[in-house]
């Protein structure tokens, strides 16, 4: 009987054991990690997306706000089960190499050149920013560079180089290995040019001294993707809620957040919304 007793006992114990992994594996896949740009946070556009879709779903989305490369380097690492970013080649890379999968356009906007207003470079309403980064390197003047493998360090960087100008040991070129928002405020401080996101220079705009001194030249168009990390390659990650996600960001609601985010308050949306088009279609 005492057999009986502890072998009873036993399978209540495994019983419970069982569940209550069910259950944590189940907690679990409703949380979704999103590995994304620090200009999406600084901007305050996941502020208002997220709510919206966590209360529409009952997921809850745990955002890591990093440079568009670290958060690449993340999905290459399995280390999140969505990617928001805006480095086209490295996010093609990614895709290529099997480890994020349904690559979809989101939005759009431009990158800026800002600067302080006396503008001793005289960039201010050049419509080719790569000859405004050579006047800059020519003039020797102060640039503040993210210098932290993001999207916009990658613009910057391509900048430079079709500029024919390598700034890497230059006393005039300082890297502040910050996000957007804390460089905007760095080259601010210290009356620096920089190279920044429409919709974040926007967001910080009151709070900053820089000037928009270079604008509009088709190099600057800024696109974002959502990417899914491959659950092929990384069994552990929520591909169930990474999609669904995925396909909130793309939907008619999410868009129509987009398109109107930021133009109550800044007089002008901080983004353009970008589901649907292809890469050649943005900005026209």
């Amino acid at each position: 009987m005492k057999t009986v007793q502890q072998s009873f006992g036993l399978g209540i114990l495994l019983s419970f054991l069982v569940i209550s992994g069910l259950t944590s594996v189940h907690a679990e896949s409703k949380t979704i990690i999103l590995a994304t740009t620090t200009s999406t946070q600084d901007s305050g556009l996941l502020d208002v997306l997220l709510p919206i879709f966590q209360k529409r779903t009952g997921y809850f989305v745990k955002t890591i706000a990093v440079g568009s490369g670290q958060a690449i380097v993340m999905g290459q690492k399995g280390e999140a089960d969505l990617l928001l970013v805006h480095s086209p080649a490295e996010e093609k890379r990614l895709v290529e190499g099997g480890h994020g999968v349904n690559r979809r356009p989101i939005m759009y906007n431009d990158y800026l050149i800002v600067g302080p207003i006396e503008d001793l470079a005289k960039i201010k309403r050049e419509k080719s920013a790569i000859e405004a980064f050579r006047k800059i390197g020519s003039a020797k003047r102060l640039f503040l560079s993210r210098g932290d493998h993001s999207g916009t360090h990658e613009k910057e960087k391509s900048l430079w180089n079709a500029a024919g100008i390598n700034p890497e040991r230059e006393r005039w070129y300082q890297q502040t290995g910050l996000g957007m928002g804390q460089t905007l405020n760095v080259a601010s401080e210290k009356g620096g040019y920089t190279l920044v996101d429409r919709g974040t220079y926007l967001a910080l705009k009151k709070k900053i001294g820089l000037d928009i001194l270079v604008e509009g030249d088709p190099i600057l168009l800024n696109p974002y993707h959502v990417i899914e990390v491959s659950s092929a390659r990384w069994p552990q990650v929520n591909s169930a809620g990474a999609k669904v996600l995925a396909d909130f960001l793309v939907s008619k609601e999410a868009q129509k957040v987009i398109k109107n985010f930021g133009v109550e308050k800044y007089g002008a949306p901080l983004y353009y919304p970008a589901a649907g088009k292809k890469e050649e279609e943005l900005g026209k």
